[in-house]
């Protein structure tokens, strides 16, 4: 009988290599903008037969091929900040993200090389192991050199039923439930059917995805207090003049203007850095904020560089004007963005490691949150909505997450939409309703569900106002975090070792000893 395996495994090594980077490519239109979901599965399905029965380094060049075909197509957007903004030269700039992609593609290998070592030619590896070291792979990348959490396979689904996982096992949760899915339907192609019966993985899958519906019922948290009324500025500076001394005042105008029929609001939201400034240097203007804010009973909180002189360091920073109270410094920095790695070697050989906000310092990673009157507010710049267990963690002491950005390094690329779709996975694993303020979109109110109420137009001046309805209590991610998944991929992958080398050990045990141990 001819299966997928047999046809594939008949493909010279070229074809193969190159099959698997077009099966990567078809990962990120399952994200937005794109969320065509079923081509993600395409593509896995794919990639697990091209890895049936390889070595490990065999396994290991397909998984690179696969994930640079995945980074290739899904952080295209990177060249625009290299290039665009950062000045580079083209052939620079293509090199610099060529180099990139191949070490993304490296560290997204990694674990595939374990899968053809030691459990392509397992009976159960295509459907155990194939999906616990893949969502392995996706947590290494999230924490390994600062991390970069990017392309989780369990976006893509934040509009189906598996989305009902969300509040409960997280992200990682819903990869693992989709890996899962493209396995159960692999194995039962790729496994004799005399030594296991395939319908039972998939009968499974069709009881996971219904209790991903029903969990999508549960609410898991409870509204608290009285609706927040909220608006937003979204200013749209040019990313070139963001930081142009002469173009301080003009920002100022423009901010000044746009907030104009927004104090009656209980909250102002501005986005992140929006004053181009940093804290100290601007006092003066900040305390005309505060009163303005004081007269009006209105929160204000924005974006600013905070320059702390005692300790000779600036920091990305949201602090509260008025009723607002408290300031939170980020946490998660973004490598070259923030932070220059290597920094004595590299500063100076071209603008993009240059760049005006590079100098930012790590904020103390135990912070509180922001207050306005008795609402806690789990605040997130930029970056930093993307790591889920960072903001799960936040939300345990708030009602209502908010999240300050300037997407403006992506231009009109489809990062700003990956980024607005990763935020709305945050409000529904946390079931609180997330406030997004950014300097040129996507602005928008989110409710606990993940589902956006309100947005602004991209790359135009405005402003937007909405209504926020605080909820208090912890979801189960909230208080777990990653770790049950995490774990239970660890578990997997050890239980099919021993049984490997139990089966390995009893098949090098001569038969006459195996029927007669006493002899």
């Amino acid at each position: 009988m001819t299966t997928p395996f047999s046809a594939l495994a008949r493909l010279p090594g070229w074809a193969a290599t190159l099959l698997c980077a077009l099966a990567g490519a078809l990962v990120p239109l399952s994200f937005a903008p794109f969320n065509l979901w079923p081509l993600a599965m395409v593509g896995l399905f794919a990639f697990l037969c091209l890895l049936h029965r390889r070595s490990g380094r065999s396994a290991w060049w397909r998984a690179w091929a696969f994930g640079l075909g995945l980074y290739g197509v899904g952080v295209s957007w990177i060249y625009i900040s290299i290039h665009t903004y950062g000045n580079a030269p083209a052939p620079l700039a293509a090199t610099m993200v060529g180099l990139f992609l191949l070490f993304v593609g490296l560290v997204f290998s990694l674990p595939f090389y374990l899968y053809g070592r030691w459990f392509s030619h397992h009976r159960f590896g295509p459907l155990l192991a194939f999906p616990a070291l893949y969502l392995l792979g996706e947590w290494l990348r999230g924490w390994l050199l600062t991390g970069f959490p990017w392309l989780y396979l369990g976006y893509g689904h934040i509009d189906t039923w598996l989305a009902g996982w969300a509040p409960v096992l997280g992200v990682l949760g819903v990869s693992l439930l989709v890996l899962f899915t493209v396995s159960a339907l692999a194995h039962g192609l790729l496994t004799a059917p005399r030594h296991w019966k395939p319908w039972v993985p998939a009968l499974l899958v069709l009881v996971l995805w219904p209790a991903g519906f029903a969990f999508q019922q549960a609410e898991w948290t409870a509204p608290v207090g009285e609706p927040v009324s909220v608006g937003m500025v979204q200013p749209n500076i040019p990313q070139e003049l963001k930081w142009d001394p002469s173009f301080v005042q003009p920002t100022l105008d423009r901010l000044d203007s746009l907030s104009e029929g927004l104090w009656d609001n209980d909250w102002l939201i501005w986005p992140e850095a929006a004053i181009p400034k940093v804290y100290h240097q601007m006092l003066p203007y900040l305390n005309e904020l505060n009163t303005r804010a004081e007269e009006t009973n209105t929160g204000l909180i924005t974006g600013i560089i905070f320059d702390d002189a005692q300790k000779r360091a600036f920091y990305n920073s949201v602090v509260g004007l008025g009723p607002a109270l408290g300031i939170y410094h980020k946490r998660r920095l973004v490598p070259f963005g923030e932070y220059v790695p290597l920094e004595s070697q590299l500063r100076g050989l071209i603008d993009f490691f240059d760049l005006p906000t590079s100098i930012i310092h790590q904020g103390p990673w135990e912070q509180r949150g922001l207050q306005i009157g008795s609402v806690g507010i789990s605040a997130l710049i930029c970056y930093e909505v993307v790591y889920p267990d960072l903001v799960a963690r936040s939300a345990r002491e708030s009602q209502v997450l908010l999240t300050i950005s300037n997407d403006a390094w992506f231009a009109d690329s489809i990062g700003p939409l990956q980024h607005m779709q990763m935020a709305r996975m945050r409000a529904l694993e946390t079931r609180r309703p997330m406030i997004r303020a950014t300097n040129n979109g996507v602005s928008a109110f989110v409710d606990h569900r993940g589902q956006i109420e309100k947005r602004a137009e991209q790359f135009v001046q405005t402003n937007l106002e909405g209504t926020i309805q605080p909820r208090s209590g912890n979801t189960p991610f909230m208080v777990w975090g990653s770790w049950p998944v995490v774990v239970l991929c660890g578990l997997v992958l050890v239980f099919l070792g021993v049984w490997r080398r139990h089966k390995r050990s009893a098949s090098a045990t001569p038969p006459h000893l195996a029927n007669n141990p006493g002899q």
